[in-house]
């Protein structure tokens, strides 16, 4: 069984430095290093504007910049990586000024200007990590400089905090981030300020936040923006780990139970319209906000860590694949503001700013979320090619595991469990609610326990080097049925992966109002190799009719082709179906049934 760690957690990821991944996963990690981190014009677009100070509001994002590239120097060890980080935590230190402050605002406007504490607080949680990660005595001098200048401007008058009332939910979109920060320097430096602030000051109060989520768009507080409030959550569990309460974990259980019961989770894999809570499943324009798709994830690997539960896992799941990965150019370079499931799709048009740099940064945290250390054991969150390295068992024993898959093309998993020395532990392995009838062996033989969707299985025998474990989680298409203003359509599923339509991949089209059209849903063919968006991709054929052509004993007129919802040409993903043939659909297994 998986067995209480420390600091009230269940699970402990592994460090940065000690997982490898390769697959679709690796894939991205790769992509926004190479075409988007090392491509970026750092100087002109991140520094200048903190040379020139010369604004009285605004929000560039170098400190997300520095905290993502911190995260994928200490992951791939790469030496332009690790170049580039020296060089913005240098030009970052070299700009402090002698109150402790880096920014962008004059001196009238700091502290209280829009976003300057948004955009202060993730220079601090960037220096804060580099130290974690690097060791660097400077990066936390000047981390706690730039904390304690925030501290004290905003002692000395907080009702200049920016806001509609001053009220703390609806000030919290401006000083987003603070938390994080002040609770990362805690850690690192145990120093009792950092905590008595998110504790104590009368305008946070970090433990006693209790709001439930809304839907409205009148204003954008704590309660009705899906970002915000999913920041906070992420931030009081955080306080969690350290300080573990489990009312710390309420607000986040009320987050996860918008999504599942009250319509909020969107098919993709992620939640929001107009960067605010909404449940009448509309997928066309503002949603699928990326700020909101990060700090779901990180909410869902944080609720991991605290409990274990699986259910965090296959939710992450289907947002890694389909919302998370969408928002990005096959390529690597271009990133998306919004990623729509119905209509067109635009890519963002800056490097700076929120979305893209929360990109980059949950990109640079994916190495941390999949594999667990789970008491003596270890568990696995996520599937992909990949290898990692810790201690395992009662005595530490070093064990290198490696996972040979194609995953998410197919669901063959091949595991190699490899400990230095014969050693008794637990293999903790997510079966996803996807799959009905998953199977696990050892070394060829079935193991002698009910392999069950939507659980953790725990394998716990004495593993010696050579030992293998086989696992298939059969791939079978499904027609999820749609919900609210989806609602007599249905989305296609394989494993975790969404299919949509393409209309530039689907000439016959042309024209055709594409909620008009009309599938067969019987009529999915195998799936076949496309890798037109990734190594591997899958696609499949499907008929259909044209507008106004589906009637009995009319066979369809057109052949399509249904692609990975990471094509950037998708505009279809809820399809109309023969109102006669809605009973192929199967409810969605990550939302709570009605």
């Amino acid at each position: 069984m998986v067995r209480q760690a420390a600091h009230g957690m269940v699970m402990e990821p592994v460090e940065p430095g000690q997982v490898h991944l390769d697959g679709e996963i690796g894939r991205r990690i790769t992509a926004t290093i190479e075409a988007n981190l090392l491509a970026l014009d750092v100087d002109a677009v991140f520094l200048q504007p903190f040379r020139q100070r010369d604004r009285t509001e605004g929000y560039i994002g170098l400190g997300k910049l520095i905290d993502a590239t911190v995260r994928l120097a200490a992951y791939s060890g790469d030496p332009r990586v690790l170049a580039l980080k020296q060089r913005l935590v240098a030009s970052t230190l070299g700009l402090q000024e002698t109150d402790g402050y880096v920014g962008i605002l004059v001196p009238a406007s700091r502290i209280w200007g829009v976003y300057d504490i948004h955009e202060t607080a993730h220079i601090v949680l960037g220096l804060a990590n580099d130290y974690r990660y690097f060791g660097a005595p400077s990066s936390l001098v000047a981390a706690r400089r730039l904390a304690d200048c925030i501290i004290d401007g905003w002692a000395a008058q907080a009702q200049r905090i920016p806001g509609p009332s001053g009220r703390r939910g609806q000030m919290y979109g401006v000083t987003t981030g603070l938390d994080a920060a002040l609770l990362t320097l805690y850690e690192q430096t145990g120093e009792a300020r950092y905590l008595d602030f998110m504790l104590t000051s009368p305008h946070y109060q970090l433990a006693q936040w209790n709001v439930a989520p809304k839907i409205g768009y009148e204003h954008m507080d704590d309660e009705r923006h899906c970002y915000i409030f999913m920041a906070l959550c992420v931030a009081q569990l955080q306080l969690h780990g350290l300080r573990p309460d489990p009312r710390l974990r309420a607000q986040a259980h009320l987050a996860v139970h918008f999504l599942r019961h009250r319509q909020g989770h969107l098919v993709s894999g992620s939640c929001s319209q107009n960067e605010g809570w909404h449940s009448d499943q509309c997928g066309a324009g503002h949603v699928s906000e990326s700020c909101a798709t990060a700090y779901l994830l990180r909410l869902l690997d944080r609720l991991f860590r605290c409990e274990g539960d699986p259910l965090y896992g296959d939710l992450a799941e289907r947002a890694i694949h389909n919302a998370l990965f969408a928002a990005q150019s096959p390529d690597g370079r271009q990133l998306r503001y919004f990623t729509p499931t119905e209509g067109q799709r635009t890519y963002f048009d800056r490097d700076t700013f929120c979305c893209p740099n929360n990109f980059r940064r949950i990109i640079s945290e994916l190495p941390g979320m999949v594999y667990f250390r789970a008491a003596t054991g270890v568990a696995i969150n996520h599937y992909t090619a990949s290898t990692v390295a810790l201690a395992v068992g009662d005595d530490d024993v070093p064990l290198t595991l490696r996972q040979e898959t194609d995953y998410p093309s197919s669901g063959q998993v091949r595991l190699h469990v490899d400990p230095a020395r014969p050693a008794v532990f637990p293999l903790h392995l997510r079966v996803p609610r996807w799959c009905a009838q998953a199977r696990v062996a050892v070394n060829g033989e079935p193991v002698a326990l009910p392999v069950q969707r939507g659980a953790l299985l725990a394998v716990e025998r004495e593993w010696r080097a050579g030992d293998r474990v086989q696992i298939e989680f059969p791939m079978a298409w499904r027609w999820v049925r749609g919900r609210q203003l989806q609602e007599g359509r249905a989305a296609l599923l394989r494993g975790p992966v969404l299919y949509c339509l393409n209309p530039s991949r689907n000439p016959a089209v042309t024209g055709l109002d594409l909620r008009e059209l009309t599938v067969d849903p019987g009529s999915v063919s195998e799936a076949v190799v496309d890798e037109a968006i990734r190594p591997g991709g899958r696609a499949c054929g499907v008929r259909a009719w044209s507008p106004g052509l589906c009637s009995p004993g009319t066979p369809p007129d057109l052949e399509l082709l249904l692609t990975e919802f990471a094509d950037p040409g998708g505009e279809a993903t809820h399809l109309q179906l023969p109102a006669a043939q809605a009973h192929v659909c199967v409810d969605d297994e990550l939302v709570a049934a009605t």
